[in-house]
C-alpha cells in the first residue's frame, strides 16, 4: 500500500524566511560597513595635519643639528689650537728654565758682594801681609782677574737718552773693583774707539785716564746699529794675545738685529783657541730700558738679554740684568 506524500507548502513558506531573513542581513551588514568607511575617512584628516607637524619639527631640529654641528666643529678647531699654543709655551718656558742656571745679579747685590770683597781683602793683608796677591777674585759672580779691560757700550738713543748716568755709575763701580789694570779700552757696539789716538792700543791706567774717560763719556753718542757683534768681534781681534789676560764689559739695552743663534756662533768662531776655550772673557750687563721707559720695545730687550745670557755663559763671563736706572 502506497504512502501518502505530505503537503510541501509550509516547507516552501518558512525556505522563503530564511532567504529573505539572510538577503535582509547582507544588506543590514554593507549599510554598516558603508558607515564606518565614511567615519573612519573623515577621522583620518586630523592625522594628516599632525604628521605634516611633525615633519616641520623634524626639519627644523635637523636644521639646528647642521648648527650645533658647525659650531662644535669650531671649539674643536680652537681646541686645537690653544693645544698647540700650550706646547709652544712649555717649550720657552723648558729653554727659560734652562737659561736661567746662569748667574743673575742686580746692582744692590754687586755693591753688597764688592762691600764684602773689600773686608775680606783687608782681612786677607793683615793675616797674609801686605804684599799677598789672590790669583783669582769674583766680585757679584764676576771674575776680576784679569789684567786688561774693555768696555764696549751700547750708545743709542735709547741707551743715552734713559740709561746714561746709570751707565757711569756702572762704568765707575767696575773700575772700583779693578784697583790697577795694565790696560783700558773704551768702545762702542759698532767698534768706534771712544779716543781715536789710542786705536787698537791699550790707555794706561791712571787716575787721570779714568777720569778723563768718565768725562768724555758725558758726550760720547757715535752711531749705533743695537748690536754689539761687531764691537766683540773688533776687540778680540786688535787686543787679543795669549800672554794677557783680558776681559770685555758689554753694555746694552735691546738686540735688533736677525739671529741670535748666528751672532752666538760668529763670537765663538772669533773667541777660540784651538783647545776650545775662550781667548777673553765675555761679561755683558744688560739695563732694563724698554721695560721701564715710556714706548719701550720689551721683544728687543728680552731678545738682548736672551743673547748676552748665552754669550757670557760660551765665553766664560757673567750676565747681570739690572733691575733699575737709578
Amino acid at each position: 500500500m502506497k504512502k501518502k506524500k505530505r503537503p510541501g507548502l509550509e516547507t516552501n513558506i518558512s525556505f522563503l524566511d530564511v532567504i529573505s531573513c539572510g538577503f535582509g542581513a547582507i544588506v543590514l551588514l554593507l549599510l554598516i560597513a558603508k558607515t564606518v568607511d565614511h567615519t573612519a575617512l573623515e577621522e583620518s584628516v586630523p592625522l594628516d595635519g599632525s604628521i605634516e607637524n611633525l615633519q616641520e619639527q623634524l626639519f627644523t631640529l635637523r636644521g639646528e643639528s647642521r648648527v650645533l654641528n658647525r659650531d662644535l666643529t669650531q671649539q674643536q678647531e680652537q681646541l686645537s689650537k690653544q693645544k698647540a699654543r700650550i706646547a709652544r709655551l712649555r717649550e720657552q718656558l723648558a729653554s727659560a728654565e734652562k737659561q736661567s742656571e746662569t748667574t743673575i745679579v742686580d746692582s744692590g747685590e754687586t755693591e753688597e758682594l764688592s762691600l764684602a770683597l773689600q773686608v775680606l781683602t783687608e782681612e786677607m793683608q793683615r793675616l797674609l801681609g801686605r804684599d799677598h796677591r789672590r790669583k783669582n777674585q769674583v766680585v757679584g759672580g764676576i771674575p776680576v782677574d784679569s789684567e786688561y779691560i774693555v768696555f764696549i757700550i751700547d750708545t743709542s738713543g735709547s741707551m743715552f737718552n734713559y740709561a746714561w748716568p746709570k751707565v757711569r755709575k756702572e762704568m765707575i763701580s767696575i773700575l772700583d773693583i779693578y784697583p790697577k789694570v795694565k790696560g783700558i779700552q773704551i768702545m762702542n757696539d759698532m767698534g768706534g774707539y771712544m779716543f781715536s789716538g789710542y786705536r787698537g792700543k791699550w790707555i794706561p791706567d791712571t787716575p787721570g785716564r779714568r777720569k778723563a774717560i768718565i768725562n768724555r763719556l758725558n758726550t760720547w753718542t757715535p752711531f749705533s746699529n743695537s748690536s754689539p757683534v761687531e764691537g766683540v768681534q773688533r776687540a778680540i781681534r786688535a787686543f787679543y794675545a795669549s800672554d794677557k789676560r783680558i776681559s770685555l764689559y758689554v753694555f746694552g739695552d735691546d738686540f735688533t738685529g736677525g739671529s741670535i743663534a748666528q751672532v752666538l756662533d760668529t763670537v765663538s768662531r772669533a773667541n777660540r783657541r784651538k783647545n776650545g776655550r775662550p781667548m777673553v772673557r765675555i761679561h755683558t750687563i744688560g739695563f732694563p730700558v724698554h721695560f721701564l721707559a715710556p714706548g719701550g720695545r720689551a721683544k728687543s730687550a728680552s731678545r738682548f738679554a736672551n743673547l748676552m745670557r748665552e754669550m757670557s755663559y760660551r765665553n766664560g763671563g757673567t750676565f747681570v740684568g739690572l733691575n733699575s736706572l737709578n
